[in-house]
């Protein structure tokens, strides 16, 4: 709601040229001026529908553009209508106390205070202020759209020139715009019986004298003097009740502050204590996922068939060369697959003699793996394996008694380097 009548932008051409007439007479001259009409007040359904216009119905809205309250009110005009007997801002006070406010606001400046939504909402008056009667306009020509202000003789009458306020005036840029002597002091001094006890307040209608007393005549009336001003404008209040409202609003303002400040501090102290309990439950997490880990068993090598052993290692009896047996038997069927018992290389992948058709393959440990019997072979001498892959299938080559896997664990590439290939198996994490 952008509130009329208080100070504002200067506007072009607000000098109202058909409001200037020309009066003549003696001492004791009364010039009639136009005051503001009453208006009927509004329903609370036409302010309602004003409201739902302006914000969105919300009375207590406070968007921080200079605009506070259901109906919009500007702070100054807020504090200029008597809004601060109910509240520091429009936003604080109740929807009937804001619309007691605009009522006021209604009646002295009309729904053009409300410009768009006065004309949604079906916002009136109620009637159109009452119209003093003027003087008899001058001649105007008949080419001139505006009448022309004119002067009586000195020797006759003092000049009076008139100035009707319209909307958006104020009585510092009247005294500009019209170069009145003694500047918004004087005009107002001349005018306060109409005016009321604030300057600051002018409505549309009005009618002020501008140059009151300039060249009267001893028998016009004298404009009383100007008053030297130096302070800032009067507003029509006592400076001690304006400073006890300016000090209730800047205390009510610094608590708010206070409050607002203080539940922030809180939120942020609970979030700081969420996210500490979320960053402890996570580090138990964390810890309790490496327990584990290093609780279990660490499986590095692979079984090289899915099948528990029979003849085992170093077995006596004169039928091996050595007079023990230097691996483990796994009794699978032929075609059975044989897979590599960890990562390595191939070292040989043929015929072996008694051992029929073998793999040899050499690990990073520096061990070497030895799978014999085999009926058919899936790698080649220098190929890259890994623990798990697929190497042979087995068979009962060579010096074989029926099919098995035949699976030894060297320290080096020859025959006679045999170690235990379950408990190799097992050190890997292999349970077999």
């Amino acid at each position: 709601m952008a509130v009329r009548g208080r100070h504002r932008r200067r506007q072009q051409s607000r000098f109202n040229r058909a409001s200037l007439t020309v009066t003549a007479g003696g001492a004791g001259l009364a010039l009639p001026l136009v005051a503001a009409g009453t208006a009927d007040a509004a329903s609370a359904d036409t302010w309602a529908k004003v409201a739902a216009c302006e914000p969105s119905g919300d009375w207590s809205v406070n968007t921080g553009n200079g605009y506070y309250g259901g109906l919009q009110f500007k702070q100054s005009t807020w504090e200029a209508y008597g809004g601060s007997a109910y509240a520091g801002r429009a936003d604080l006070a109740t929807k009937d106390q804001q619309i007691a406010v605009a009522e006021k606001v209604l009646d002295g400046q009309g729904p053009g205070a409300w410009p768009a939504c006065s004309q949604k909402a079906g916002l009136t008056r109620g009637g159109p202020a009452p119209v003093a009667p003027e003087a008899a306009p001058a001649p105007r020509p008949a080419t001139s759209q505006a009448a022309t202000p004119t002067t009586t003789p000195q020797s006759k009458a003092g000049t009076v020139e008139m100035y009707t306020v319209v909307r958006g005036d104020t009585l510092s840029q009247i005294a500009d715009d019209q170069r009145v002597k003694g500047g918004w002091q004087r005009l107002y001094q001349a005018n306060r019986a109409q005016v009321g006890a604030d300057p600051d307040l002018i409505v549309p209608g009005q009618r002020l004298q501008l140059k009151p007393g300039d060249t009267a005549t001893p028998q016009s009336r004298p404009a009383p003097k100007a008053k030297d001003w130096t302070g800032p404008e009067p507003t029509g209040k006592p400076a001690a009740e304006k400073a006890a409202e300016a000090k209730k609003a800047a205390e009510a303002k610094k608590a708010e502050e206070a409050k607002k400040a203080e539940e922030g501090r809180k939120a942020a102290a609970a979030k700081k204590a969420e996210q500490a309990a979320a960053a402890k439950k996570a580090e138990a997490a964390r810890k309790a996922e490496q327990a584990k880990k290093a609780a279990a068993p660490r499986t590095t090598l692979s079984s090289p068939v899915d099948a528990g052993p029979s003849t085992p290692y170093r077995a006596s009896g004169a039928s091996w060369s050595k007079g023990y047996h230097t691996g483990v038997d796994f009794p699978v069927p032929t075609g059975t697959s044989v897979k590599a018992a960890a990562s390595g290389t191939v070292v040989s992948a043929g015929w072996g003699g008694s051992y029929g058709y073998q793999v040899v393959i050499k690990h990073a440990d520096g061990k070497y793996s030895q799978y014999a019997h085999l009926s058919a072979l899936t790698v080649r001498g220098g190929q890259s394996v890994q623990a798990g892959q697929r190497i042979a299938r087995s068979g009962s080559t060579g010096n074989s008694t029926g099919p098995h896997l035949h699976f030894e664990v060297r320290t080096g590439p020859g025959f006679g380097s045999d170690i235990d290939p379950l408990a190799y198996l097992r050190g890997g994490g292999v349970k077999v």
